[in-house]
């Protein structure tokens, strides 16, 4: 009995003296490298102009909102929309590229859905040689499908108040107006004086 009670002393203190462990905590660290992965796979593909690649990152129901309010569904929909931008004779656009940047991780929604969102600078190069660079803000759903995680929505946004291509319609209001006034101011001239003369 005294071997006992001694024995589950012992016991005791030995477990009092070890350091006390944490409890371990379930990890999302691989489902964010996956998504890492996912995020710089899509931006080289944008980088290169592979429209066939980029469209691998997108869920085959994807919904796509552009920047001019037009929407596209399905990869389809999606490779539709960004030839006519970039390609043939009545292409809007000679090159698109952009600096993306994530706020914070992927907010996920139990293992096989999560939102992110964050900024960009998006750098347009038009037909008629004209570039700028638009500061935007973008929101994407993804999904884990079939072990793949892949882009089901995708929003991207511009600030309508303050832009390039609203400072440029400034100016060029500027412009316009200058013109119209010295064209005023000259044909007034000119009217005045032929009544003078007559």
């Amino acid at each position: 009995m005294r071997t006992a009670i001694a024995a589950l002393i012992l016991l005791c203190w030995t477990a009092a003296s070890l350091p006390a462990q944490a409890p371990v905590q379930p990890t999302n660290e691989a489902t964010h490298d996956a998504l890492r992965a996912l995020r710089d796979g899509l931006l080289d593909a944008m980088g290169k102009g592979d429209i066939e690649r980029e469209l691998t990152y997108f869920h085959p129901n994807a919904v796509i909102t552009w920047h001019n309010a037009e929407v596209s569904r399905g990869r389809d929909g999606i490779r539709k929309y960004m030839a006519r931008m970039l390609e043939g004779p009545d292409k809007v656009l000679e090159s698109f590229k952009a600096d993306v940047k994530v706020d914070e991780l992927t907010i996920l929604y139990g293992g096989d859905a999560g939102i992110a969102f964050g900024s960009a600078v998006e750098h347009f190069e038009m037909t008629n040689g004209r570039t700028f660079d638009l500061p935007a803000r973008w929101s994407a759903t993804m999904v884990k499908d079939g072990g793949k995680w892949l882009i089901a929505s995708l929003h991207a946004s511009d600030n309508l108040f303050d832009n390039p291509l609203l400072a440029m319609a400034r100016k060029m209001a500027w412009w316009v107006g200058g013109a119209g006034l010295l064209i005023g101011l000259g044909a007034g001239y000119l009217l005045g004086r032929r009544r003078r003369t007559a």
